[in-house]
């Protein structure tokens, strides 16, 4: 199994930036595809960006493209979402998953029922 533990949430104002740190441990290894959704209280869970374990090709929602850059050092285990110019809307709950497969399509990348484990998340709360 393997243990996903996210951080860096906060609160920012609107056109601010912060970076989300996922640390996996067990038996996570680079093989692993990684994705990063959000939830926003009452709504369901949403794809914002996934990295793929092998090619390192990278997926995004359109409503983050050109604002957060997801990426991955597999020598320490974590996966990174950098968000930038953030906005209100961007406000929700974000998790880090993981998936055992080397190079989804991006139809499996952001489908997250494709995803075996998941973290706990973490809190951004953006400001107007």
């Amino acid at each position: 199994q393997v243990q996903l533990v996210e951080s860096g949430g906060g609160l920012v104002q609107a056109g601010g930036s912060l970076r989300l740190s996922c640390a996996a441990s067990g038996v996570w290894s680079s093989y692993y595809s990684m994705g990063w959704f959000h939830q926003a209280p009452g709504q369901e869970r949403e794809f914002v960006a996934a990295h793929t374990a092998s090619g390192g090709r990278t997926y995004y929602a359109d409503s983050v493209k050109g604002r957060f850059t997801i990426s991955r050092d597999n020598a320490k285990n974590t996966v990174y979402l950098q968000l930038n110019s953030l906005k209100p809307e961007d406000t929700a709950v974000y998790l880090c998953a993981a998936q055992r497969a080397p190079q989804p399509v991006a139809s499996r990348a952001s489908d997250p029922s494709r995803y075996s484990d998941w973290g706990q998340g973490t809190q951004v709360t953006v400001s107007s």
